[in-house]
């Protein structure tokens, strides 16, 4: 049950302000909503068995705690992603002679491969290595994200600051990649290199969200 809360709720503030969420914004636009949602899940279900196959094998040959290490800084990592954002590149606008749910469908596959909320899903199957509870709440969180981006992009948007939603977004997931990371030290280093690693690691995000803000 953790794996697939934590799941979904960290797939959910990843997809905030992400690409496939604004993909999701600009089809509900062309289409109906359920149709989107339903290209949504089927995508998102058949990409995230890709991540949750790559994180549980990874374990197979890379040793766990260097793996989890990894996982707890790519969190990081996607707490700056958040801030910085994402935009389309005409992923919304590609013609198709297929129905609204392949055409978007495959539009949000080939979106996802690489995204951040794929490589979300790899770091969580890597931490609670429990596939099919990972594979659900990421999943689920995906439609979930994108019916709400559909919502605001309809209906409130102006009432809604995305900069709010993503400070937010970005600071859970920084907190959560610290804690791992610290986690992971505290069990194999004194105290005194702890403070010295985690000090360093914390003037690094404070200074990349300050150069991401300003460059925003």
């Amino acid at each position: 049950m953790a794996a697939f809360i934590a799941s979904f709720m960290f797939v959910l503030l990843a997809e905030m302000g992400d690409k496939t969420q604004l993909l999701a914004m600009a089809f509900a636009a062309r289409y109906s909503a359920w149709k989107v949602l339903v290209a949504v899940f089927l995508a998102t279900l058949s990409n995230h068995t890709l991540a949750v196959l790559t994180g549980h094998y990874l374990t197979q040959i890379i040793p766990v705690d260097i793996i989890s290490f990894l996982a707890a800084l790519s969190f990081i990592i996607f707490g700056l992603w958040t801030i910085r954002g994402d935009k389309l590149e005409g992923e919304d606008k590609q013609k198709s002679r297929f129905g609204p749910v392949i055409t978007v469908g495959i539009a949000f596959f080939l979106a996802e491969m690489g995204d951040k909320t794929q490589l979300t899903t790899i770091a969580l199957a890597v931490e609670y290595r429990n596939m099919i509870s990972v594979l659900m709440g990421t999943t689920l969180a995906m439609v979930a994200a994108d019916a709400v981006g559909i919502i605001i992009g309809i209906v409130m948007r102006k009432h809604i600051p995305e900069r709010f939603v993503k400070w937010v977004s970005a600071i859970i997931f920084i907190l959560f990649g610290f804690l791992g990371v610290y986690r992971i030290l505290y069990a194999r280093l004194s105290l005194a290199h702890v403070f010295i690693v985690m000090a360093f690691m914390a003037l690094c995000t404070v200074y990349g969200l300050y150069y991401i803000a300003k460059r925003r």
